[in-house]
C-alpha cells in the first residue's frame, strides 16, 4: 500500500490519469490522501510505503477511520502478534466494507484503516457489544505494563469521507 498527499484536484487527476490502478481518495478538512494498493511499483512519486499484514474486502465505502499507532521497533513483533490475534468480529459489523493492517516501512506508525458504508455505521460498531470484545484489555498486569513500553507516544485517529469514485 501506497499513500500519498496533496490537493484533491491533483490526486483526482493522477487517480483518473491510471484507471486500471487500485486508488481510493480519501478526504477531511485538513488533508486529502491517495491510497494505491498494488503488487508492484507505486505511480506516486514520493509515497508512504507500507505492507498489508491483514487485508478484508475491497477498497470502497463512503467513510474511512484510520487508528494510527506509534510502535518502537522492540514493540512491533508483540504488537504483531497481537493484532493476529484479533477477535475478527469488525467483519461481521453491518456498514463494515474493508479493513487494512499497514505496517510502516519508512516510520514507526502502523495504520488500522477500516472502511465502511456511512459514518453511522461506524459510530453503530463504537457502540456495539463487539467493539467492546475486540477493544477489551487482555492480559495479566505485567502484560498490561508490558504494552506501556512499546508505545513512544499516543496514538491517534483520522477520520475521511470517500467522494464519491468516477
Amino acid at each position: 500500500m501506497y499513500i500519498t498527499t496533496g490537493t484533491t484536484d491533483y490526486l483526482t487527476k493522477l487517480k483518473n490519469d491510471h484507471p486500471a490502478e487500485k486508488m481510493l481518495l480519501l478526504e477531511n478538512e485538513d488533508y486529502t490522501i491517495l491510497l494505491h494498493e498494488t503488487m508492484g511499483k507505486s505511480v506516486f512519486n514520493e509515497p508512504r510505503e507500507y505492507e498489508v499484514l491483514d487485508s478484508v474486502g475491497d477498497l470502497g465505502g463512503k467513510f474511512a477511520v484510520c487508528n494510527n499507532i506509534p510502535v518502537t521497533d522492540e514493540g512491533r513483533p508483540i504488537f504483531e502478534y497481537r493484532f493476529n490475534q484479533r477477535a475478527r468480529l469488525i467483519e461481521k459489523e453491518p456498514g463494515f466494507v474493508a479493513i487494512r493492517v499497514l505496517r510502516p516501512l519508512s516510520n514507526d506508525t502502523y495504520i488500522i484503516m477500516t472502511l465502511w458504508e456511512s459514518e453511522k455505521h461506524f459510530k453503530n460498531w463504537q457502540q456495539s457489544k463487539a467493539y467492546e470484545k475486540a477493544h477489551q484489555k487482555r492480559g495479566k498486569q505485567e502484560e498490561i505494563e508490558q504494552q506501556k513500553t512499546i508505545f513512544p507516544r499516543p496514538s491517534y485517529v483520522t477520520t475521511y469521507i470517500i467522494p464519491k469514485q468516477n
